[in-house]
């Protein structure tokens, strides 16, 4: 779990540590001091503690003139004994939605395990970004991670699974997957190897 790193490749293009506007503004990184843990295992110094003991995040890109972010996460989301979402939720989207965020795509590639409970801060989420036309998708769940999501219904309130699996997001820049997740979710098959 310590050698694997936020994506690194949007750094020239955005920093959530000299964003003003984000919830880990000014968070400085060790290299080389590992204090996060999940269960047992380190996790790389990059990744970003927002409250909860099972689950870190990156905020990879924010783009508040086109209202789109894209997070990228790690570790086990558990609603159902530490209640992820309301850290999620309160620590990191209320932030970024009220600097008019309302597009959000979550990397999910790391994502191991999904544990669900009540639906309540995803119904606010969802009904908070679609007064603007906004959305919320996850990007590569694990096919039992999407069963988990889909057995606590939350496709009412986000887009997973296919087509949004199996994408090769890394090799291009945000505005690029932002385009493709628009694509896919309009039901037009993006053009660019994915």
């Amino acid at each position: 779990m310590h050698d694997i790193e936020p994506h690194f490749q949007w750094r020239d293009l955005y920093t959530a540590e000299a964003d003003a506007h984000a919830p880990f503004y000014g968070r400085t990184y060790s290299e080389f001091e590992f204090t996060n843990m999940l269960y047992n295992f380190y996790l790389h110094p990059q990744w970003d503690e927002f409250g909860s003991a099972t689950l870190y995040a990156k905020i990879l890109y924010a783009d508040y003139e086109d209202g789109f972010a894209c997070i990228e996460l790690i570790g086990e989301w558990n609603d159902a004994l530490y209640n992820d979402i309301k850290f999620l939720k309160r620590e990191i989207v209320d932030v970024l939605i009220a600097e008019g965020i309302y597009r959000f795509v979550l990397m999910c590639d790391n994502v191991l395990n999904f544990h669900a409970s009540d639906d309540d801060y995803y119904a606010e989420w969802y009904e908070e970004v679609s007064e603007n036309g906004g959305w919320i998708t996850l990007l590569n769940t694990r096919e039992h991670v999407e069963d988990e999501l889909e057995s606590a219904r939350l496709q009412r309130y986000m887009q997973f699974g296919e087509p949004f699996n199996e994408t090769n997001w890394r090799p291009h820049k945000p505005q690029v997957v932002l385009h493709m997740v628009d694509l896919m979710r309009s039901g037009v098959t993006p053009q660019l190897e994915w």
